[in-house]
């Protein structure tokens, strides 16, 4: 590995936008992939995305634009990945370069569907990557927020402690703070968790229930969490720490909240489908509630509120009488 490690973000959306911009305030080369070429010759042009934080711009010369994901992972000694889970298996088929040898950093906040298994474990079974290589980058932090510079902080997981560092070192900034964990697993199932429990939110809020019942629900799911990430890998965390509870707390009050909003509009009375078609966005605790729910057949945790969002989502049952059962679940 260098001295200097060369990085590449891999999607286009809003998340690999603001990771893109806090990479280059700290090093002179980023090397960016996205399929959109009319996205990339447009960033060239006028300097912003035009599909995502368009207020962000960058300086042009830092960039390296590819829709080539084989160019971007020939360049870096550190690649991280912020596209929706649900996507990830596509885009990695196109793969012909090899990622031995190269640091992996998951900034998606989901379980791939095809495996079943987080982003970091799906490059460990699906392309040996060693967990010392494998890395998350988690909240609590909105990416819109990052391209307003509003202070934000970020948690940067990763077996091999010299490569959190590493990572951390290059995200931050006078309006980004970093700190580090050794606790890969539990923080990337906190991050697809959250998810699940922002729809949850969003869903009351859009039936109607006020604020003292969504204090509530977010005391319950901090718990829940806990729960199910004991369950799934056990050891020594403090679940209060911001990127569990943090994460969880911006995820499910946020009004750039993508998963609440989805929530929202379920509670009203869209259904699945046409809240999906409504937002421009992945709601990306949609598919992590099928995983989630799919993973505790094994697991058993007890997980109401999973288990209610779940019912609404995939089984088709009205949102009301669901979350009257499951207020008498709650404590």
């Amino acid at each position: 590995m260098n001295d200097t490690p060369k990085f590449a973000v891999i999607g286009g959306g809003s998340w690999a936008t603001a990771i893109t911009k806090m990479l280059c305030e700290n090093v002179s080369d980023v090397a960016w992939y996205m399929r959109s070429t009319y996205a990339i010759e447009h960033i060239r042009l006028q300097k912003h995305n035009p599909n995502y934080l368009s207020s962000v711009e960058f300086d042009t010369e830092k960039l390296k634009l590819t829709n080539d994901i084989n160019e971007a992972v020939a360049y870096a000694d550190y690649i991280i990945f912020a596209i929706p889970s649900a996507f990830l298996s596509t885009e990695l088929e196109k793969l012909t370069e090899s990622l031995d040898g190269k640091v992996i950093f998951s900034a998606i906040k989901g379980i791939v569907p095809e495996t079943s298994l987080i982003v970091g474990e799906h490059f460990h079974e699906k392309y040996n990557i060693p967990y010392d290589n494998i890395g998350v980058i988690t909240g609590p932090c909105h990416a819109e927020e990052v391209a307003l510079e509003r202070l934000s902080y970020l948690t940067i997981a990763c077996g091999d402690q010299k490569k959190a560092k590493v990572m951390a070192k290059n995200l931050n900034s006078y309006y980004i703070k970093t700190k580090i964990s050794d606790d890969i697993v539990g923080t990337e199932y906190a991050a697809m968790l959250k998810n699940i429990y922002a729809i949850a939110a969003g869903i009351a809020h859009g039936l109607g229930y006020g604020d003292n019942f969504q204090a509530l629900l977010m005391s319950n799911a901090i718990r829940e969490m806990k729960k199910f990430i004991r369950k799934v890998h056990k050891m020594k965390r403090n679940i209060n720490n911001s990127a569990y509870l943090g994460d969880l707390l911006v995820t499910g009050y946020s009004v750039f909240s993508r998963n609440r909003m989805f929530g929202n509009m379920i509670g009203k009375g869209y259904t699945v489908k046409s809240a999906m078609m409504e937002m421009s966005m992945v709601a990306e605790g949609y598919y992590a509630t099928k995983s989630a729910f799919n993973l505790n057949e094994e697991y058993k945790a007890k997980t109401p509120i999973i288990d209610a969002v779940y019912s609404i989502l995939y089984e088709g049952k009205d949102a009301k009488p669901v979350f009257k059962k499951l207020t008498d679940k709650l404590d």
